[in-house]
């Protein structure tokens, strides 16, 4: 019999991944995919330090809550501006900003 500590692990867990899945399913699953398809390189030529980066998981974020919710594109791109310059940037080399119209 398991634990019950082993049961919320794999409660957690399915939930971590119906999460992801419909992230991935939704609305913006083409823009999520194109962030995920930016390297590392071009990620760290936005800025010299590690900051594009941590901008870079908030962006990864904020897109998959938005596909997740069917948020509408104007609401993306209102979340990603407020996000900053760095967001933007991202955004922009990955196309997201240009496919939201």
């Amino acid at each position: 019999m398991a634990s019950d500590a082993t049961e919320r692990l794999r409660a957690e867990l399915r939930l971590i991944i119906r999460r992801n899945r419909e992230a991935f399913e939704g609305e913006y699953g083409e823009q999520i995919k194109a962030l995920l398809g930016l390297s590392r390189d071009q990620i760290d030529a936005i800025t010299p330090d590690a900051t594009d980066l941590a901008v870079y998981d908030q962006l990864m974020e904020v897109v998959k809550d938005a596909s997740r919710k069917n948020l509408s594109a104007a609401q993306l791109r209102a979340r990603i501006k407020a996000l900053g310059t760095v967001a933007v940037a991202i955004a922009k080399k990955a196309g997201v900003l240009a496919a939201l119209g």
